[in-house]
Formats: C-alpha cells, structure tokens, sequence
C-alpha cells in the first residue's frame, strides 16, 4: 500500500470508527448455558488476544522450525491453553466462519493449535510499530473497532486474533493472554459486548 493510498484508508477508517459506538452497558450479559446456546446460534465478533507468550523471542536453537525470524512464541503453557479452547470449542458445537489474524508468529500458532480454521493476515490487528507492519495506532483502532460492527457469515462466529494494546486501544480492556471479548454487532455499524471469557474457562462451560 503506497503512502497516499495509506493515508486515504487510514482517514476512512477513523471516520467509521467515530460513527460506530461501542455500547458498555451490556457486558458480560451472557454466561454459562445462555452464553453456549448464543454462540450456537453464530452472529458474534470474538476479539481474542493470542496464548501464552514470553516476553523475549526464543534463541535460534529453541525455536520452533516454522519461526524463521525468531518472533516471539508461545509457551509450553500457552499452546497447551489453545489445543484445550479449541477442543472445547469443538465439543460445545460453537460454529466458526471467518478467521483473521495478526501477521505474528504466536498469533498464527494460537489459531493453529486451537483449530479454529484457515486464518485470513490482516495488518491492521498486528502489534503495531514494533511489530512487523507499521500501521498507526489510531488505524488499528480504528479498523477494529469497526470490524466488530460487521454481521459473520450467517450462522457461524467470526474470530479476530489480536494483542493486547489493540484491545486496550479499542475497547479499555486488560485483556489477559487468551481471553475473548464477545460482541454482538446491532446491526447499526455498532456492538455491545456481551461475554468475556479467559482461554482457560471454555472447557468450564456447560455442554
């Protein structure tokens, strides 16, 4: 993407982010059966930030093969949490359509481990300048924000695999490594969330 055409998209999505609210008031709505028979159902955005990661990217050695530029990955801990999440999921009966993920490496293995499907990059939900992209703060923001507004595929749930300060960004949530933040878009470019659930409590929910 060239620099005007950057700025073009970046003045876009800031302008559809400030026309999409964000409703606060019905957070954590739904739990337990009510929330799996809703997830059944399809028609939510799950802005999940990726597993467990150490702060510092593994030496050569230690690496996993697919890291060839030694990006940061999960743990031990954090691999096992996603295969747990993605079986439960599986077990629960949740449907899952679309996946879009950040370019990194323990993005992609968070999705990979937990099998949630074909993931589809979208830069706008990396980690920012100090990632591998270099989309500003306020594009990403922005880009979220909007994406939470948009109806999934009829009958499934959409799945975004992001980190943590695009959260905090878009949505003034401390996101824990692996939670998901559950939307319901209104159907007026908005969405209220509805759920947060922590990596570890889908195999806690009720079949």
């Amino acid at each position: 993407m060239n620099g005007q055409r950057r700025r073009s998209f970046i003045k876009t999505m800031l302008a559809a982010a400030a026309l999409a609210p964000i409703s606060r008031v019905l957070a954590q709505t739904l739990q337990g059966s009510n929330l799996v028979s809703a997830l059944r159902q399809g028609g939510f955005i799950l802005v999940m930030r990726h597993a467990d990661s150490p702060a510092q990217p593994p030496a050569k050695t230690a690496a996993d093969p697919r890291n060839v530029k030694l990006e940061r990955e999960l743990d031990s801990g954090g691999r096992e949490k996603a295969q747990a999440m993605g079986a439960a999921v599986r077990a629960l009966r949740i449907p899952i359509g679309d996946v879009f993920s950040s370019p990194t490496f323990r993005a992609h293995q968070t999705v990979e481990l937990a099998g949630l499907g074909q993931a589809r990059d979208v830069n706008e939900l990396d980690e920012g300048a100090t990632g591998m992209q270099t989309i500003p703060e306020a594009a990403r923001i922005a880009w979220l924000k909007a994406k939470i507004g948009e109806a999934p595929r009829p009958g499934t749930n959409t799945i975004l695999v992001t980190h943590a300060p695009n959260i905090k960004g878009a949505f003034n949530i401390d996101a824990a490594a692996g939670e998901t933040i559950a939307f319901k878009p209104d159907g007026h470019g908005g969405a209220n969330e509805v759920a947060r659930i922590k990596i570890g409590d889908w195999t806690a929910l009720p079949k």
